[in-house]
């Protein structure tokens, strides 16, 4: 009987998380610059983020944040700090050895700092905090079970990751991966360059409407 329900859920989570942001642009930068298994431990850590937003959903807690302007600001000073953190480390990356198998060699990232890349960048990202508290206060009923509730949330974590998956494997393919080598750090650079602009823009949106 939640069926109809679970459908509207999954097609708006269908296209929330295909469009660029973020995530896609740290799974990408570490897909490309160390290897396949950094890419998907980061999508693995973006998939365990999604819990994060489903818990405080499901306390209740993302209502108390929809009404409170100072704190939902707060996440975003967070968020945009975060990712002007790692976009500012991405800007200064240095030219590699970008002759025969050398340059396909990925830079080594231990796997704990590529799985709390992805947590933490979705954790902190408004704009999921956007999504769940829609889906969970205007898409889902309230009549709807915790538990139905709950399963909504496993599904929308396992997708998450299963998508972001696919991109690490996508991005990571040996030949897509010496593309990206002739550019060398230009295109690490780059990456920086938009996680700094998505950075900068989280953190001043709420001035700029103001303005």
């Amino acid at each position: 009987m939640y069926l109809n329900e679970f459908l509207v859920v999954a097609m708006i989570h269908l296209l929330a998380v295909i469009s660029p942001g973020p995530d896609f642009a740290v799974v990408i930068r570490n897909s490309v610059s160390a290897g396949r298994q950094a890419g998907l431990i980061t999508a693995a850590g973006i998939g365990a983020g999604i819990f994060l937003h489903v818990a405080y959903s499901l306390l209740g807690i993302g209502i108390i944040v929809s009404q409170s302007v100072w704190l939902f600001n707060a996440l975003k000073l967070l968020a945009g700090a975060y990712l002007l953190y790692i976009g500012i480390k991405a800007l200064r990356a240095r030219p590699q050895v970008t002759s025969g198998e050398v340059a396909l060699a990925p830079v080594a990232m231990p796997a704990r700092k590529a799985f709390v890349n992805g947590f933490v960048t979705n954790g902190l990202n408004p704009k999921a905090t956007l999504f769940f508290l829609s889906v969970f206060t205007l898409v889902i009923s309230p009549q709807t079970p915790l538990l139905i509730q709950a399963g909504y949330g496993i599904y929308l974590a396992a997708a998450t990751g299963l998508w972001f998956c696919l991109v690490a494997l996508l991005f990571s393919q040996p030949r897509v991966r010496r593309s990206f080598a002739r550019m060398g750090h230009w295109f690490d650079r780059l990456m920086g360059a938009v996680l700094v602009g998505l950075g900068l823009h989280l953190a001043l949106s709420e001035w700029l409407k103001r303005a």
